[in-house]
């Protein structure tokens, strides 16, 4: 109900900014498919109007607390070590011998699940609906893009490995461990 655009594209474009940051939609649209949108979306509640100033107030609030608990528990996890690259996703960057890279969202969340599943397959819907959000023809091929670019980042390593393990998804190997 916004003027020149939906909340919905506010909310896609938060979250390719920034996929870590916790949002509320507020809203008069009450119909069910709109609210199973928004949360496909990522958001963290979906409030329909008429509302509560209280309840919202305490859902702010229980979201905060949540979102420093993690970012606290979560700060020593921000850095990854593959090979000789260090990835810090936080600042989205990827270094090696004093050189780095800035990522963009999608390559810095897309290369954090890849550490967090390395050995192991990381399947290519899981990687789609956490990142883009759908699984289509059109965001498995923007994910393919990604993959290749992350793989062109690491190709100063050769004890690292990007594999595609077909009909499943990807798999990081650092053969130096």
């Amino acid at each position: 109900m916004l003027p020149n655009v939906d909340g919905f594209a506010i909310a896609r474009s938060i979250k390719e900014i920034e996929p870590e940051i916790p949002f509320i939609f507020l809203t008069a649209k009450t119909l069910k498919q709109d609210e199973l949108y928004g949360y496909q979306l990522g958001a963290d509640d979906y409030i329909k109007k008429p509302f509560d100033s209280e309840v919202l107030l305490c859902k702010i609030r229980a979201i905060l607390k949540r979102k420093d608990e993690n970012h606290l528990s979560e700060k020593q996890g921000d850095e990854y070590h593959i090979g000789k690259y260090c990835f810090n996703h936080r600042f989205r960057t990827l270094e090696m011998n004093n050189a780095s890279v800035k990522l963009s969202p999608k390559e810095a969340e897309l290369l954090k699940m890849l550490c967090e599943t390395k050995g192991n397959i990381l399947p290519r819907d899981q990687a789609l609906k956490t990142i883009w959000g759908e699984s289509s023809y059109f965001t498995t091929r923007s994910m393919d893009v990604f993959i290749t670019k992350i793989r062109k980042y690491l190709s100063g390593d050769p004890v690292i490995k990007l594999e595609n393990i077909h009909g499943s998804g990807f798999r990081l190997i650092d053969e130096g461990e």
